[in-house]
Parts: C-alpha cells; structure tokens; sequence
C-alpha cells in the first residue's frame, strides 16, 4: 500500500496536515499515535503547532504499514518498531542521557532541549539534517567549557 503513497517532498520540516496527506491517515490518527509510541515526537512551536521532520515522516509510514497492511495491534507495532532499533527518541534532536551540569538553565532553542545532552562526552545523537542544532550544540558546549574556567 506504501507505492500508492505520495513522495515525499525534499522540505525541513511538515505540518500534521501535510504528514497527514502524505501518509494516508488523519491528523487525530497522528496525535494518537504520538501518545502511543514515544520515538515520534514532532517539534511543536507556538500555540502547539507540530512540525515533524522527514525521519518521523518515514516512521508514521512505517506504523502505518505495521497496523494497516501487516495487521499488527498497537502493541505489537510498538515492540516492532523497538525491535528494529526505533527506541524511544533515538532519531529526535533531543535524544541523549540526562545532563549533569547542576543549576544550569535549560536551554531549549528550535525543539533541542539542550539540558538532556550528555556532558561532557559527546552526545549519542544524529544531526545529519539537522547542521543548526549541531552548531548549536557545539557552541553551547564551548560556553559550559568557558563557565568550567571561571568557576
């Protein structure tokens, strides 16, 4: 069913209406499912407003498949997408362990909550189409280097 899908375009980021064309489902479907399995967390924005990226496109396909074509429960689609290595947030820019500077600020700039990124190791994460987030990344560590100087 996936070949009757429309392509998807070559854009940063869609809206819960334009994943919900592109994936053959409606939009309460999306917002169901984000609650349903927690690797897909789309970046919302003022007034609430999700933006999902093209790597959670693929995934919502992907559900789609497991529940629509395969047959699979929402259980069983969960336990698969884990098994095929989609653990809880392991795509999202804020996928990382807990960060260990105390009393520093959270700081979350375009959906990157900064705070969840390991320090001082470098962060288990994947911004290969996300360049801004690493450069953020990048000079937020930079400034916790200069903070550890002056402390």
């Amino acid at each position: 069913m996936e070949n009757s899908l429309p392509l998807i375009p070559a854009k940063r980021y869609f809206t819960i209406g334009e994943v919900a064309d592109l994936c053959g489902v409606k939009p309460h479907v999306l917002r169901y499912w984000e609650q349903e399995f927690t690797q897909l967390r789309p970046m919302k924005r003022r007034g609430n407003r999700r933006y999902y990226q093209h790597h959670e496109v693929l995934m919502v396909r992907r559900i789609r498949e497991l529940l629509y074509d395969q047959g699979f429960t929402i259980s069983g689609a969960r336990n698969k997408m884990l098994e095929m290595g989609h653990g809880a947030r392991d795509h999202s820019a804020g996928a990382a362990e807990e960060s260990t500077l105390s009393g520093l600020d959270v700081l979350e700039l375009d959906g990157v909550d900064f705070a969840s990124l390991s320090q001082p190791a470098v962060p288990r994460m994947v911004f290969d189409t996300d360049s801004s987030a690493s450069q953020l990344w990048h000079v937020r560590q930079e400034l916790c280097e200069i903070r550890a100087l002056l402390d």
